[in-house]
């Protein structure tokens, strides 16, 4: 049964706008998370739109229709269901102007949008954060005063920290220096007590330079901050609750309790992802990752019925797979796509295959003074995006031996589930969609559009370069639902890519049977593999201090190197195919911390404090590209030597030099440094360590979240017995791995409430979380 609400709306309009047009946004309690409607209004005229029961907020947006540019948003007002539901007889709401979403916002219109401060009247926004010393950055936005960034920021937070938090947009120039546009200052203290604030807020001036008759103009940020208090206990803590759940995973669809099954169930749409991907990290660590996505395998093609809708919902088994994909495919994610990616960012071509979209003026002459027809753009753009595919499709051909071993194995595991479950000539293609629905639909196709996100690229793609790479992705996913006809009839003018799309399709074919087809003989030494494999290691270039930090405070006193960590060593070579030699031992790290920025006149180097071979102390100062790669290396360093003996309580972030230390001027070279050493940067990245302990809490908080719907289960399955009279000796009837892990809870609870946080066996780990 599927059920609609009808809303009639009556719009009337006051502007000066010549061509006006409404659009109505519908925001709902799923993925989906909104439903647009676009009205050309008959003003005054009724007219209905239909909503999903799920909805909880409609909007209103007043537009302008430009034929030359970007439409212009004149104002929205935004209806909770709430409101339409106090008024069944209807209301009459005025449309102020000054409810115009910032965002979206033309130049037009200087008051909410960011100043332009470039000659072309736009700028190249990017965001830095401030918070205690520690600084990180958001990618720079070309030619934009309505910059989206989607990036999440993390700072550890100590108990009665008053500091601000300060939020900066800055103008980024390549020759003279960045151009201020306005800060936001987030009193930390009132966090405390809200937890979170979310919303638009203006953009302030620098108090501390002169005033401007424009301060008033700076435009908004939208920020979303919040805090996260996690107190991570010891190792010890926290086996019973993995011990628990990897015997689930070893027993798989024949254990008796089904715990996996059950947290899926008791898990809502909004924090599935997060609990997908803790639970993947958390069984990455343990060697079971291969083990565990099998079984969510077995259990979504349990209840699947039709082949087309295999694993196109935002199951456990589906969001498992794309974390799994991001954490153990990524560097062969760049191998393969990288050089594509940096051609399109190189050439800059004007791609468009959609005659109603093609701008004739954006493509320039041909010839002399001859400007192109549509029919060259629509062809010279198909050649392009032709050549691209062939490349595309030509190199991931010849990756088989470049994809790691566990992600080959666990897609052969998919791919004989899925021939088990649909067998027979009518179903031949669907083993080999469901490899491509990972593969291509929700790993390549995204990392293409959005190059950025998954680390190919350091910046946003400007609106070309952006619009070739969904062309581009759009035909990876054609190739990838193996040219079916539902995917040729979305878009018909794609038509000119479908011979390549369908020799697309026969070197994918190939591709996925040589990518499974792993030897039964191999399949002991696979599985050893798998349970040795070592966490993720960090890589890339740095610049190491050729003296240690004797020489001159000059950045030429810095070499490039390719620098390695492992869970053994941080080794270093000339490139990154050159033999490697180690620098340092990871036994013998005793702090990695940041060095301030006057010592070297950069604020992105770090020192590696550790013992030689003779246990004499040392220190390695090394200089990172940007702000956000000093971050990721310090959270690489700290987590991987967490469990070091000897680990310094404080450091000097200074240098020695002649005689004394920089920072405090201390005379005594190997005293009591002057600052305190931090034991964590929490970034999450893709490319950071795993942190066992730290996945563990996180589970344990998931699962006290839905401790409620848990007894609940409990109840049916052991005839309405109270909640909290957990069994003390479990049996063997089926309910007894989830007695089993309520009882964990249980002890997790009063293990945490009888450690404080201040106890050296225990980290408080409070997190402030900032996305732009």
């Amino acid at each position: 049964i599927y059920s609609l609400i009808s809303l009639f709306i009556r719009l009337y309009i006051r502007t000066g706008s010549s061509d006006p047009y409404c659009i109505v946004k519908v925001a709902r309690n799923e993925p989906t998370a909104t439903v647009w409607k676009t009205l050309c209004p008959f003003w005054g005229e009724e007219y209905q739109v239909h909503l999903p029961p799920t909805f909880h907020a409609v909007a209103f947006y007043v537009m302008d229709e430009d034929a030359l540019s970007r439409d212009d948003v004149i104002g929205k007002v935004c209806l909770t269901r709430d409101t339409l539901a106090s008024h069944p007889k209807g209301k009459m709401l005025p449309f102020p102007p000054t409810l115009v979403c910032p965002m979206i916002l033309s130049s037009s219109t200087p008051t909410r949008d960011l100043a332009p401060k470039d000659r072309n009247g736009a700028s190249d926004p990017f965001v830095r954060v401030r918070y205690k010393g520690r600084t990180q950055e958001t990618s720079v936005v070309k030619k934009s005063c309505y910059p989206r960034w989607n990036e999440t920021f993390e700072f550890e937070l100590e108990e009665g920290a008053a500091e601000a938090l300060c939020v900066e947009a800055w103008d980024w120039d390549l020759v003279s220096r960045n151009d201020f546009l306005g800060k936001v200052v987030i009193d930390v203290q009132r966090l405390w007590a809200a937890q979170q604030e979310e919303g638009w807020f203006r953009l302030q001036p620098d108090q501390s330079k002169s005033r401007r008759r424009d301060e008033g103009n700076l435009g908004s940020l939208q920020l979303e901050v919040r805090l996260r208090d996690e107190t991570v206990l010891p190792s010890s803590c926290y086996q019973p609750l993995v011990q628990l759940l990897c015997h689930e995973v070893k027993l798989g669809m024949q254990g008796p309790g089904q715990l996996i099954p059950l947290i899926e169930e008791t898990t809502s749409t909004e924090c599935r992802q997060d609990v997908a991907t803790t639970l993947l990290k958390l069984f990455l660590g343990q060697g079971l990752a291969k083990d565990f996505l099998d079984l969510l395998f077995q259990l979504e093609l349990s209840r699947t019925s039709e082949a087309n809708t295999l694993f196109r919902s935002n199951s456990l088994a589906s969001k498992s797979m794309e974390s799994f994909l991001k954490v153990a495919g990524m560097r062969y994610l760049h191998g393969v796509l990288g050089p594509i990616i940096n051609k399109v960012f190189e050439e800059k071509k004007y791609v468009e295959l959609d005659p109603s979209k093609v701008e004739v003026k954006d493509v320039g002459c041909s010839g002399l003074h001859r400007p192109q027809t549509e029919a060259e753009v629509l062809e010279q753009s198909a050649q392009t995006l032709r050549a691209h595919m062939g490349a595309l499709l030509s190199a991931l051909c010849r990756s088989v031996r470049a994809c790691p071993a566990v992600v080959r194995a666990t897609f052969r595991q998919l791919f004989r589930r899925v021939r088990e479950r649909f067998p027979g000539a009518q179903h031949e293609n669907v083993p080999f969609i469901a490899v491509t629905s990972f593969l291509c639909l929700r790993f390549f196709s995204p990392a293409i559009m959005s190059p950025k996100l998954f680390h190919l690229r350091e910046r946003h793609a400007d609106a070309r370069t952006s619009r070739t790479l969904l062309l581009l992705a759009k035909a990876v996913q054609n190739v990838g639902n193996m040219d079916t006809p539902a995917s040729r009839a979305k878009e018909a003018w794609m038509e000119p890519l479908q011979p390549t799309v369908r020799q697309g399709v026969a070197q994918l074919k190939d591709f996925i049977t040589k990518l499974v087809d792993i030897e039964e003989k191999d399949e002991l030494d696979l599985q050893r593999t798998l349970s040795l494999q070592a966490p993720p290691v960090k890589e890339g270039p740095l610049f190491i201090h050729r003296t240690k930090g004797k020489g001159p405070l000059m950045s030429s006193s810095f070499k490039k190197l390719y620098f390695s960590l492992t869970t053994e060593a941080l080794s270093f070579a000339k490139t990154p195919s050159s033999k490697k030699s180690a620098l340092i031992k990871l036994a013998n790290v005793r702090a990695a911390e940041k060095v301030e920025e006057k010592s070297f006149g950069s604020s992105h180097v770090m020192q590696v404090i550790y013992t030689d071979d003779a246990g004499r102390p040392q220190t390695a100062y090394l200089q990172c590209k940007c702000v956000n790669e000093l971050n990721q290396w310090l959270s690489a360093l700290r987590k991987v030597s967490i469990n070091n003996t000897g680990l310094l309580g404080s450091y000097h972030p200074g240098v020695f030099r002649g005689d004394k230390w920089s920072c405090c001027h201390q005379r005594e070279k190997t005293g009591r440094g002057c600052d305190k050493t931090r034991s964590r940067v929490t970034l999450q990245e893709w490319n950071d360590p795993l942190d066992h302990d730290l996945e563990a809490q996180l589970i344990y908080q998931h699962l006290l979240s839905v401790e409620a719907m848990l007894w609940e289960k409990h109840r049916e399955l052991s005839g309405g017995a109270e909640a909290g009279t957990v069994p003390a000796s479990p049996g063997e009837a089926p309910e007894d791995s989830l007695a089993r892990l309520l009882r964990v809870l249980q002890d997790l609870r009063e293990a945490h409430s009888s450690s404080p946080a201040s106890s050296p066996t225990s980290e408080p780990n409070c997190l402030l979380e900032l996305q732009t």
